[in-house]
């Protein structure tokens, strides 16, 4: 019998900004299911928009990581490993090959379309809000696309099937989407030649061995596209968890943008054992926001103990300690 292989993980933040609490609260939980399995753990940096990355805040994102009591076996500006460089600006060669790999297949083709087309264009909406592409540009003469392309650069899009995917997400349970009919096709290459996140991602996990992707349930939406590229280049795809969003007291979605608890707030606020305890009672991991380390929260790891659906953080949980309000949970 054929031994299992090590479970690989990966943390993949993007260095936009400072992480806020939704960063910390994937990485905790990634670290601890791949700690927990005794496998190995990568940091892979997502530096793909030259325009919103800076190298300061990957140095930040490194030393707050370690600071919560996180560490990685490979990646990261400090580490290093065998799948180098792992950051995503400097790996445009392995992209170049996974877009001229689905080049010869046939599958891509050049959109002209600018934003405002798109909107205009664009097939009617999912119950969501998301858009679907109408193929436009597909049915483009080479006369047309000629013009058109003295005008401006394309994008390039992938050609998906009308084919149902389905996988059994480890947090969410099963899951299906059809590629046609719900996001149509999509963008691998933007018009100012940065690879889009699809390609980039799979291209990465793939040629790093990644078996298990534990990320935030807003990227639920990308995996079935995500599996399709897997089969496009012949590669075996993770085992998938999407983690329940953390939102306001408003319902909204927390970000870097608004700054909405971010690790330098946090950290004046609390020790990293006090943060743990409540990251780890909010994912249910433990009945009260006790300060523990990571490593001893290792213990109280379970799959099934984690939300599936979006959280609400409670003011008084990540308040200032002097914040004296109960400790509730909100379900």
């Amino acid at each position: 019998m054929q031994p299992e292989p090590m479970v690989r993980g990966r943390f993949a933040p993007s260095p936009s900004g400072r992480m806020h609490l939704g960063n910390l609260f994937c990485a905790l939980i990634a670290w601890l299911s791949v700690r927990s399995q005794g496998g190995s753990m990568l940091l892979r940096v997502e530096d793909l928009d030259p325009a919103r990355c800076r190298l300061s805040y990957e140095e930040q994102l490194e030393e707050d990581l370690r600071w919560l009591g996180l560490d990685w076996d490979e990646g990261g500006l400090s580490v290093g490993g065998p799948h180098a460089p792992y950051c995503q600006s400097l790996r445009t060669r392995c992209y170049e090959e996974t877009f001229s790999l689905l080049q010869n297949q046939g599958l891509l083709y050049p959109c002209y379309c600018s934003r405002d087309q798109l909107h205009a264009a664009a097939a009617p909406h999912r119950s969501d809000g998301t858009q679907r592409y109408d193929r436009r540009c597909l049915a483009l003469s080479e006369q047309e696309r000629q013009r058109l392309a003295a005008l401006r650069s394309p994008a390039w899009r992938l050609r998906v099937p009308d084919e149902t995917f389905a996988f059994e997400d480890g947090c969410r349970g099963y899951c299906e989407a059809n590629l046609e009919t719900s996001c149509g096709d999509f963008i691998v290459r933007r018009s100012d030649g940065v690879f889009a996140y699809q390609l980039a991602v799979v291209t990465d996990d793939a040629g790093m061995a990644v078996t298990e992707v534990v990320r935030g349930g807003d990227l639920l939406d990308s995996t079935p596209r995500q599996l399709y590229l897997y089969r496009l280049l012949g590669a075996t795809p993770p085992r998938f968890f999407h983690l329940p969003l953390l939102l306001s007291g408003e319902g909204r979605r927390l970000s870097k943008r608004d700054r909405d608890l971010d690790c330098g707030i946090l950290r004046e606020r609390f020790s990293s054992e006090e943060l743990t305890g409540r990251l780890g009672f909010l994912a249910g991991l433990l009945p009260a926001p006790v300060p523990l380390t990571a490593r001893e929260l290792l213990a109280e790891f379970r799959w099934e103990r984690i939300p599936r659906h979006d959280l609400i953080v409670p003011d008084s949980l990540f308040a200032p300690p002097n914040f004296s309000v109960l400790f509730t949970k909100s379900t």
